[in-house]
Protein backbone atom coordinates (compact mmCIF):
# COMPACT_ATOMS: atom_id res chain seq x y z
CA UNK A 1 0.00 0.00 0.00
CA UNK A 2 1.41 3.30 -0.76
CA UNK A 3 0.58 7.08 -0.02
CA UNK A 4 0.10 10.03 -1.89
CA UNK A 5 -0.07 13.25 -0.37
CA UNK A 6 -0.33 16.63 -2.35
CA UNK A 7 -1.88 20.35 -1.66
CA UNK A 8 -3.96 21.76 -4.23
CA UNK A 9 -4.95 25.36 -4.04
CA UNK A 10 -8.87 26.28 -4.54
CA UNK A 11 -9.68 28.90 -6.81
CA UNK A 12 -12.71 30.40 -5.56
CA UNK A 13 -15.02 29.99 -2.96
CA UNK A 14 -15.25 26.55 -1.32
CA UNK A 15 -16.48 24.72 1.67
CA UNK A 16 -15.51 20.98 2.32
CA UNK A 17 -18.26 20.73 5.71
CA UNK A 18 -20.79 22.13 2.92
CA UNK A 19 -20.07 19.61 0.55
CA UNK A 20 -19.76 16.81 2.53
CA UNK A 21 -22.89 17.70 4.24
CA UNK A 22 -24.47 17.34 0.28
CA UNK A 23 -22.70 14.49 -0.13
CA UNK A 24 -23.69 12.66 2.74
CA UNK A 25 -27.69 13.60 1.84
CA UNK A 26 -27.05 12.22 -2.05
CA UNK A 27 -28.79 9.25 -2.56
CA UNK A 28 -27.26 7.50 -5.66
CA UNK A 29 -23.73 7.48 -4.20
CA UNK A 30 -24.37 8.82 -0.67
CA UNK A 31 -21.01 9.44 1.66
CA UNK A 32 -21.09 6.87 4.51
CA UNK A 33 -18.91 6.29 7.19
CA UNK A 34 -17.71 9.64 8.02
CA UNK A 35 -15.68 10.16 11.25
CA UNK A 36 -13.33 14.11 12.04
CA UNK A 37 -15.77 16.30 11.68
CA UNK A 38 -12.93 18.27 9.51
CA UNK A 39 -12.11 15.87 6.48
CA UNK A 40 -13.92 13.90 3.90
CA UNK A 41 -12.84 10.22 3.39
CA UNK A 42 -14.04 7.99 0.67
CA UNK A 43 -13.16 4.60 -0.83
CA UNK A 44 -13.10 4.79 -5.01
CA UNK A 45 -12.45 3.19 -8.00
CA UNK A 46 -9.59 4.95 -9.63
CA UNK A 47 -10.70 4.92 -13.53
CA UNK A 48 -7.08 5.09 -14.54
CA UNK A 49 -6.42 1.89 -13.55
CA UNK A 50 -9.54 0.47 -12.01
CA UNK A 51 -7.75 -0.28 -8.55
CA UNK A 52 -9.20 0.69 -5.68
CA UNK A 53 -7.99 3.88 -3.33
CA UNK A 54 -8.74 5.45 -0.76
CA UNK A 55 -9.12 9.13 -0.24
CA UNK A 56 -8.52 12.06 2.94
CA UNK A 57 -9.40 15.69 2.25
CA UNK A 58 -8.67 18.44 4.93
CA UNK A 59 -9.38 21.99 3.93
CA UNK A 60 -7.03 24.77 4.86
CA UNK A 61 -8.70 27.86 3.78
CA UNK A 62 -7.77 27.80 0.22
CA UNK A 63 -6.05 24.42 0.50
CA UNK A 64 -7.43 21.07 -0.62
CA UNK A 65 -5.11 18.45 1.31
CA UNK A 66 -5.50 15.35 -0.51
CA UNK A 67 -4.23 12.23 0.75
CA UNK A 68 -4.37 8.83 -1.15
CA UNK A 69 -3.56 5.46 -0.51
CA UNK A 70 -3.74 2.57 -2.48
CA UNK A 71 -1.67 0.20 -4.76
CA UNK A 72 -2.54 2.13 -8.56
CA UNK A 73 -1.13 5.26 -9.78
CA UNK A 74 -1.86 7.13 -7.23
CA UNK A 75 -0.65 10.90 -8.65
CA UNK A 76 -3.57 10.21 -11.42
CA UNK A 77 -6.19 9.22 -8.82
CA UNK A 78 -5.64 12.61 -6.87
CA UNK A 79 -6.21 14.37 -10.05
CA UNK A 80 -9.52 12.22 -10.06
CA UNK A 81 -10.40 13.21 -6.28
CA UNK A 82 -9.88 16.97 -7.29
CA UNK A 83 -12.32 16.90 -10.04
CA UNK A 84 -15.10 14.44 -8.55
CA UNK A 85 -15.14 16.98 -5.42
CA UNK A 86 -15.22 20.26 -8.37
CA UNK A 87 -11.78 21.25 -6.39
CA UNK A 88 -10.35 21.57 -10.18
CA UNK A 89 -12.85 24.19 -11.41
CA UNK A 90 -11.86 27.97 -11.53
CA UNK A 91 -14.78 29.46 -9.40
CA UNK A 92 -13.87 32.83 -9.38
CA UNK A 93 -16.66 33.91 -11.50
CA UNK A 94 -19.31 31.74 -9.45
CA UNK A 95 -20.47 34.19 -7.13
CA UNK A 96 -20.71 36.82 -10.34
CA UNK A 97 -23.46 34.62 -11.02
CA UNK A 98 -25.00 35.46 -7.74
CA UNK A 99 -25.09 38.70 -8.87
CA UNK A 100 -26.65 38.28 -11.87
CA UNK A 101 -29.00 35.96 -10.75
CA UNK A 102 -30.91 37.11 -7.31
CA UNK A 103 -32.46 33.48 -6.99
CA UNK A 104 -29.06 31.44 -7.46
CA UNK A 105 -27.52 34.43 -5.25
CA UNK A 106 -29.76 32.48 -2.50
CA UNK A 107 -29.42 29.64 -3.14
CA UNK A 108 -25.42 30.30 -3.00
CA UNK A 109 -26.12 31.83 0.26
CA UNK A 110 -27.99 28.83 1.69
CA UNK A 111 -24.80 26.75 0.66
CA UNK A 112 -22.60 28.75 1.27
CA UNK A 113 -19.00 27.50 -0.71
CA UNK A 114 -20.60 24.07 -2.45
CA UNK A 115 -19.24 22.45 -5.07
CA UNK A 116 -21.11 19.27 -7.02
CA UNK A 117 -20.20 16.32 -5.79
CA UNK A 118 -21.38 12.60 -5.48
CA UNK A 119 -20.07 10.45 -8.09
CA UNK A 120 -16.59 8.96 -7.95
CA UNK A 121 -16.89 8.67 -11.63
CA UNK A 122 -18.70 8.60 -15.06
CA UNK A 123 -18.88 5.18 -14.91
CA UNK A 124 -19.95 4.71 -11.51
CA UNK A 125 -22.84 7.14 -12.51
CA UNK A 126 -23.82 5.26 -15.47
CA UNK A 127 -24.08 2.59 -13.60
CA UNK A 128 -26.43 4.48 -10.99
CA UNK A 129 -28.25 5.73 -14.20
CA UNK A 130 -29.08 1.90 -15.54
CA UNK A 131 -29.73 0.27 -11.55
CA UNK A 132 -32.29 3.63 -10.78
CA UNK A 133 -33.84 3.21 -14.46
CA UNK A 134 -37.96 2.55 -13.75
CA UNK A 135 -37.20 1.75 -9.45
CA UNK A 136 -37.48 3.84 -6.46
CA UNK A 137 -34.24 5.58 -5.34
CA UNK A 138 -34.50 3.91 -1.99
CA UNK A 139 -34.37 0.08 -3.92
CA UNK A 140 -31.64 1.23 -6.64
CA UNK A 141 -29.45 2.38 -3.54
CA UNK A 142 -30.03 -1.48 -2.26
CA UNK A 143 -28.73 -2.81 -5.16
CA UNK A 144 -25.59 -0.56 -5.73
CA UNK A 145 -25.08 -1.30 -2.31
CA UNK A 146 -25.23 -5.17 -2.57
CA UNK A 147 -22.67 -5.68 -5.45
CA UNK A 148 -20.52 -3.32 -3.48
CA UNK A 149 -20.65 -5.72 -0.73
CA UNK A 150 -20.67 -8.67 -3.08
CA UNK A 151 -18.46 -8.10 -6.20
CA UNK A 152 -16.69 -4.87 -5.02
CA UNK A 153 -13.05 -4.35 -4.01
CA UNK A 154 -11.97 -2.71 -0.16
CA UNK A 155 -15.54 -0.70 -0.63
CA UNK A 156 -15.23 0.49 -3.92
CA UNK A 157 -17.62 -0.41 -6.69
CA UNK A 158 -16.67 -3.37 -8.52
CA UNK A 159 -14.23 -2.57 -11.70
CA UNK A 160 -15.79 -3.18 -15.05
CA UNK A 161 -13.92 -5.77 -15.95
CA UNK A 162 -15.47 -7.73 -13.15
CA UNK A 163 -18.64 -6.35 -13.78
CA UNK A 164 -18.69 -7.34 -17.21
CA UNK A 165 -18.29 -11.20 -15.94
CA UNK A 166 -21.06 -11.03 -13.63
CA UNK A 167 -24.65 -13.07 -14.19
CA UNK A 168 -26.80 -10.51 -11.73
CA UNK A 169 -30.21 -10.99 -10.34
CA UNK A 170 -31.73 -7.46 -11.79
CA UNK A 171 -34.98 -7.02 -13.08
CA UNK A 172 -35.56 -6.27 -17.09
CA UNK A 173 -32.02 -5.58 -18.88
CA UNK A 174 -30.07 -4.21 -15.95
CA UNK A 175 -27.84 -6.42 -16.37
CA UNK A 176 -27.37 -6.28 -19.79
CA UNK A 177 -27.31 -2.63 -20.09
CA UNK A 178 -24.73 -3.09 -16.92
CA UNK A 179 -22.24 -5.00 -19.31
CA UNK A 180 -22.44 -2.29 -22.24
CA UNK A 181 -21.74 0.34 -19.45
CA UNK A 182 -18.28 -1.89 -18.43
CA UNK A 183 -17.62 -2.69 -22.13
CA UNK A 184 -17.58 1.29 -22.78
CA UNK A 185 -15.68 2.01 -19.51
CA UNK A 186 -13.01 -0.75 -20.49
CA UNK A 187 -12.94 1.22 -24.13
CA UNK A 188 -12.69 4.32 -22.81
CA UNK A 189 -15.67 5.79 -23.84
CA UNK A 190 -16.55 6.97 -19.97
CA UNK A 191 -13.10 8.01 -19.47
CA UNK A 192 -13.87 11.58 -17.09
CA UNK A 193 -10.75 13.60 -18.26
CA UNK A 194 -11.60 12.82 -22.17
CA UNK A 195 -15.60 13.72 -21.22
CA UNK A 196 -14.55 16.79 -19.17
CA UNK A 197 -12.46 18.00 -22.17
CA UNK A 198 -15.51 18.15 -24.63
CA UNK A 199 -17.93 20.62 -24.84
CA UNK A 200 -21.18 19.35 -22.28
CA UNK A 201 -23.37 18.47 -25.54
CA UNK A 202 -20.64 16.80 -27.38
CA UNK A 203 -19.76 14.83 -24.21
CA UNK A 204 -23.69 14.17 -23.94
CA UNK A 205 -23.74 12.81 -27.34
CA UNK A 206 -21.01 10.07 -26.99
CA UNK A 207 -22.43 8.96 -23.37
CA UNK A 208 -25.42 8.44 -26.04
CA UNK A 209 -23.85 5.57 -27.94
CA UNK A 210 -23.76 3.63 -24.48
CA UNK A 211 -26.89 1.11 -24.64
CA UNK A 212 -29.43 1.58 -22.33
CA UNK A 213 -28.06 5.39 -21.60
CA UNK A 214 -31.40 7.67 -22.89
CA UNK A 215 -30.57 11.56 -22.98
CA UNK A 216 -31.35 11.66 -19.05
CA UNK A 217 -28.85 8.84 -18.31
CA UNK A 218 -26.35 10.65 -20.59
CA UNK A 219 -26.22 14.51 -18.65
CA UNK A 220 -25.88 12.54 -15.17
CA UNK A 221 -23.25 10.97 -15.84
CA UNK A 222 -21.34 13.91 -17.98
CA UNK A 223 -22.96 16.74 -15.57
CA UNK A 224 -22.48 14.36 -12.00
CA UNK A 225 -20.13 11.93 -13.10
CA UNK A 226 -17.67 13.71 -15.03
CA UNK A 227 -18.45 16.90 -13.00
CA UNK A 228 -18.51 19.44 -16.07
CA UNK A 229 -19.32 22.32 -14.53
CA UNK A 230 -21.09 24.25 -17.04
CA UNK A 231 -24.02 21.84 -18.90
CA UNK A 232 -27.74 21.73 -19.08
CA UNK A 233 -29.84 19.10 -17.62
CA UNK A 234 -32.42 19.59 -20.53
CA UNK A 235 -34.37 16.27 -19.13
CA UNK A 236 -34.77 16.88 -15.54
CA UNK A 237 -38.15 17.14 -14.61
CA UNK A 238 -37.72 18.08 -11.11
CA UNK A 239 -35.37 21.01 -12.38
CA UNK A 240 -38.27 22.27 -14.78
CA UNK A 241 -40.50 22.42 -11.77
CA UNK A 242 -38.20 24.62 -9.95
CA UNK A 243 -37.76 26.62 -12.51
CA UNK A 244 -41.47 27.74 -13.41
CA UNK A 245 -42.26 27.96 -9.56
CA UNK A 246 -39.59 30.39 -8.83
CA UNK A 247 -38.82 32.82 -12.10
CA UNK A 248 -42.26 32.04 -13.10
CA UNK A 249 -45.18 29.79 -14.84
CA UNK A 250 -43.64 31.00 -18.69
CA UNK A 251 -39.92 30.73 -17.36
CA UNK A 252 -37.45 28.17 -19.42
CA UNK A 253 -34.36 26.40 -18.80
CA UNK A 254 -32.69 27.77 -21.73
CA UNK A 255 -34.40 31.27 -20.78
CA UNK A 256 -33.12 31.30 -17.61
CA UNK A 257 -29.60 29.77 -18.10
CA UNK A 258 -27.54 32.31 -20.16
CA UNK A 259 -26.76 34.46 -16.90
CA UNK A 260 -25.46 31.25 -15.50
CA UNK A 261 -22.50 30.63 -17.86
CA UNK A 262 -19.91 29.22 -17.37
CA UNK A 263 -21.27 27.71 -13.95
CA UNK A 264 -24.78 26.60 -15.73
CA UNK A 265 -24.19 22.62 -13.83
CA UNK A 266 -23.15 24.29 -10.54
CA UNK A 267 -26.65 27.12 -10.71
CA UNK A 268 -28.72 23.90 -11.71
CA UNK A 269 -27.33 21.75 -8.70
CA UNK A 270 -27.98 24.73 -6.18
CA UNK A 271 -31.52 25.53 -8.05
CA UNK A 272 -32.81 22.44 -6.96
CA UNK A 273 -30.77 21.89 -3.96
CA UNK A 274 -32.38 25.27 -2.84
CA UNK A 275 -36.29 23.86 -3.24
CA UNK A 276 -35.51 20.08 -2.41
CA UNK A 277 -33.43 18.33 -0.10
CA UNK A 278 -30.77 16.15 -1.49
CA UNK A 279 -31.99 13.40 0.45
CA UNK A 280 -34.72 12.88 -2.03
CA UNK A 281 -33.29 14.06 -5.17
CA UNK A 282 -31.96 12.22 -7.97
CA UNK A 283 -29.59 15.12 -9.90
CA UNK A 284 -28.83 17.59 -6.95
Amino acid sequence: MQEHVTAREVAGPWSLATSRHFWEGFPPAALRDQTAAATLRTTFLAEHDWRPATATVRQDDRTAHITVTGTGDLDVAAAQVARFLSLDVDARGWPGVGERDPIIRAAQQALPGLRPCGFHSPYEAAAWAVLSQRLRIPLAARLRADLIERHGDAGAFPAPARLRGLDLDLPGRKTEYLHAVADAALDGLLDGTRLRALDSQAAVAEVLQVKGLGPFAAELVVLRGANHPDGLPRHETRLAAQISGRYGADATLEAVSPAWRPYRTWAAVHLRALGDSPARSRMA
